[in-house]
């Protein structure tokens, strides 16, 4: 008997046909309607929710719930199912090691069962999750960042330096994947600062006429002081054209500058949905890949849906994971919004705002929700001494919660702190305090060298502080 193997379980012209190529993008769903678009969505569900009842996984979620097969006749009733985290697949694996049965594999005869693509998540909230892919969820997992990167502009011409992880985390792998099966780019994977010193980073970026960083923003904006202190000139020595990546808070104008005035997209997805949303070239909002992806944004305390708008938890149903691991009302705990308006590209797609913090890491001041990963940008976006690294201290004293953000800074570690507890506190409403710190003095605190998203936020209320 001769098993599959990944090239032979996948049909690539069957998945071609059924979602372009990366480069048709913009004028397919340029001239899909909205009706066009559900019938498509529902046609996907139906098959998604066909092969997630057979996995014990949800067979035991769905059912302390009292739902049947029969409750659910589409995405109108979608809200009727429980969502889920990563709480819910952790207590998975817990139970049924080494993979949890959230999978589905055992839903095939030996003989059929698809190659297994292995990755996990990088574990800034926990233990690292197993995220377990088929080869034709996987290449449309690709396929859609490459979408992306298609309405970017990122082309066959293009050297793109990635910074996103290659070990177990599935971030790096993927976009390498997109790239070099989809986009025909040369790739360049320096990965992190522990797997390629970032000083040999910003010399490979001369030496190989990068043109496309992807990643992070963090670390990306981070690689542009440490290309400066090698005296490697952004904009002259390496002639970036578009950053790509996970930008966040980060403020725009300010990695642009600080690579020399390339143009900067960001998009949002996670290691187990791979890419949902992404920027155009209106930067009007990101554009939900759905098709693939159906997002509802829910209240964070309720779950109940909230209007255009309104923030809340993002939650996730995969379209296209119909082989193996169906995501079906995945709660990412990301916090974004629903944009309102007309697309300018003429997109019948809706938008969201972009990643707006974590709702499981969000800290409650003096009854204002406060969210770390936005609080770098406003200082830096405002105070040019200011460097991109920061990250917050949270502590209980005498009963109420205090917050200092340690930040730091080109100039003197003893300045006056005044104007930039005077920004925040117009900005946030709440008093945070502010300490400067010299250049390169927080890496240890944020290990923003050896971790795929620095750490912005330590919470010493854990510490009986």
């Amino acid at each position: 008997m001769t098993l599959p193997n990944y090239f032979d379980a996948m049909d690539y012209p069957g998945l071609i046909a059924e979602y372009g190529r990366p480069e048709d993008f913009l004028p397919r769903f340029g001239r899909l309607s909205r009706d066009e678009l559900r019938s498509l969505q529902e046609r996907r569900f139906a098959r998604v929710m066909e092969f997630a009842w057979k996995v014990p996984f949800y067979q035991r979620l769905w059912g302390a719930q009292g739902i049947e097969a029969g409750d659910i006749r589409g995405l109108e009733d979608i809200v009727k199912l429980p969502s889920y985290s990563k709480a819910d697949l952790m207590a998975s694996v817990e139970a049924y090691p080494p993979l949890g049965d959230f999978h589905g594999l055992d839903t095939y005869a030996p003989e059929d069962r698809p190659p297994l693509i292995f990755q996990t998540t990088s574990g800034t909230t926990g233990r690292p999750q197993p995220l377990l892919f088929g080869p034709r969820s996987r290449e449309v997992q690709n396929l859609l960042l490459a979408r992306f990167y298609a309405l970017m502009g990122i082309a066959r011409g293009d050297v793109i330096h990635s910074v996103y992880g290659h070990g177990m985390v599935n971030g790096g792998h993927y976009v390498r994947e997109a790239v070099t099966h989809w986009t025909g780019a040369q790739f360049l994977s320096a990965g992190t600062g522990v797997e390629t010193r970032s000083a040999s980073q910003v010399g490979l970026m001369r030496d190989f006429n990068a043109s496309v960083i992807v990643g992070f923003g963090d670390y990306i904006k981070y690689l542009s002081d440490i290309a400066r202190a090698n005296g490697i000139e952004p904009g002259r020595d390496v002639k970036i054209r578009v950053i790509a990546g996970h930008i966040g808070a980060e403020s725009r104008e300010a990695m642009s500058d600080a690579w020399g005035g390339p143009e900067v997209y960001d998009w949002y997805g996670v290691g187990d949905t791979g890419a949902i949303a992404g920027e155009g070239p209106d930067h009007d909002g990101m554009y939900v890949q759905e098709d693939a992806q159906f997002i509802e944004i829910l209240d964070i305390d309720t779950g109940a849906p909230v209007t255009d708008g309104t923030s809340g938890d993002m939650v996730c149903t995969c379209l296209f994971k119909d082989d193996v691991f169906p995501i079906i009302r995945f709660n990412t705990h990301d916090v974004s919004a629903f944009r309102t308006g007309e697309s300018s590209l003429g997109l019948t797609l809706r938008r969201i705002a972009g990643f707006q913090g974590r709702s499981d890491n969000m800290v409650k001041l003096r009854g204002i929700n406060i969210y770390p990963t936005g609080i770098g940008a406003i200082l830096t976006e405002n105070f040019a001494e200011l460097l991109s690294e920061y990250v917050c201290e949270v502590t209980r004293e005498g009963g109420r919660e205090e917050m200092v953000v340690r930040i730091e800074t080109r100039g003197a570690t003893g300045a006056d702190c005044a104007p930039y507890m005077a920004l925040l506190r117009a900005r946030l409403g709440v008093e945070i305090g502010v300490t400067l710190a010299a250049p390169g003095a927080l890496a240890a605190l944020t290990q923003i060298e050896v971790r795929q998203k620095p750490i912005r936020l330590i919470d010493r209320r854990r510490d009986g502080a």
